[in-house]
C-alpha cells in the first residue's frame, strides 16, 4: 500500500531531521540526507533509527 502524500509530507528522519521519500521498488522510507532506510511493515512505517539500514555506498556520499 503506498505511503498517503500528507504523512510524507510530515515524516522526517529521526537520525538527521531530513526530508522522506517512499522508493516504489523497496517499498522502504528513505532519507534524502543521511541515506538511512527506513522498513514499512504491515502498512506501518518503522522510523525507528535502530531499525534503519544504510546502504553499502553511503559511505562514500
Amino acid at each position: 500500500m503506498p505511503i498517503k502524500k500528507e504523512l510524507l509530507e510530515i515524516l522526517a528522519c529521526p537520525a538527521c531531521r531530513g526530508k522522506i521519500i517512499h522508493n516504489d521498488d523497496r517499498d522502504t522510507l528513505d532519507c534524502q540526507s543521511c541515506h538511512r532506510i527506513y522498513p514499512i511493515r504491515d502498512d506501518i512505517p518503522v522510523m525507528l533509527v535502530e531499525e534503519a539500514k544504510l546502504p553499502p555506498d553511503a559511505e562514500k556520499r
